[in-house]
């Protein structure tokens, strides 16, 4: 069975109401986005990280999968499928992805401030003076701006094994994501949807631009897959 990696980003949840902060010049929800996602926003002011995540938190909870998570599931019928997410919503899952790996960590779970490796599910808000079980402040299991992002390490030889690699939602310009499709053999194929694609700079493998939402563009996607198959 051949393997697909897709490499998705905020642009695939953004057509279930999910909003990016780089759709509003570096605001997320009316925040510099430093304030809210950078270890030093959160050494300023810990409960504004924590309130605006309780309600990041909550805004999952309104909103559905949309038809680019459930086609990107639909593909493990024919493939074996691993989605590499800069995502921190389980919107991939909720649509029937069985393997999904979270680079930039995940909102529902969260992880003391002292150690980065004990992490624990979390679905309610988190709140000063929430403790983990090591007696320290709860946070976000959230890869912050500056913080090093231990799961690359994961994903470089899914690449690496890919057959087709679909990037869909990501313009791939914040590393070190951005690196991944360096790792990609030589042979595989790359769909690359974007309704304003950027390029992918120093890409040497065939390539196919699909200008389009990630639902449409996935549709697409998925049937030149199994026509090849």
């Amino acid at each position: 069975m051949k393997k697909v990696v897709v490499l998705s980003g905020a642009g695939i949840s953004a057509e279930s109401g999910i909003s990016t902060f780089r759709d509003a010049g570096g605001l997320w929800e009316g925040h510099d986005v430093m304030e809210v996602a950078s270890p030093e926003g959160w050494r300023n002011n810990p409960a504004l990280v924590l309130d605006f995540y309780n309600k990041r938190r909550k805004q999952l909870f309104e909103v559905q999968p949309n038809r680019a998570h459930f086609t990107v599931a639909e593909l493990e019928a024919d493939f074996e499928v691993t989605v590499i997410t800069q995502n921190v919503d389980d919107l991939h899952e909720r649509a029937g992805s069985t393997n999904v790996l979270h680079l930039h960590g995940e909102l529902l779970k969260a992880r003391s401030v002292y150690n980065t490796l004990d992490i624990i599910d979390f679905t309610g808000d988190i709140n000063l003076g929430d403790l983990h079980t090591d007696g320290h402040q709860l946070r976000p299991h959230i890869v912050w701006f500056g913080e090093a992002v231990p799961a690359i390490e994961l994903a470089v030889p899914l690449v690496e094994e890919a057959d087709y690699v679909i990037v869909i939602g990501t313009s791939l310009q914040v590393y070190p994501a951005a690196g991944l499709l360096d790792f990609a053999k030589p042979d595989a194929a790359v769909f690359y949807i974007d309704p304003k694609p950027a390029g992918i700079p120093n890409l040497h493998n065939p390539l196919e631009v699909f200008p389009l939402l990630a639902s449409e563009g996935m549709e697409l996607v998925a049937g030149r897959l199994k026509a090849d198959k």
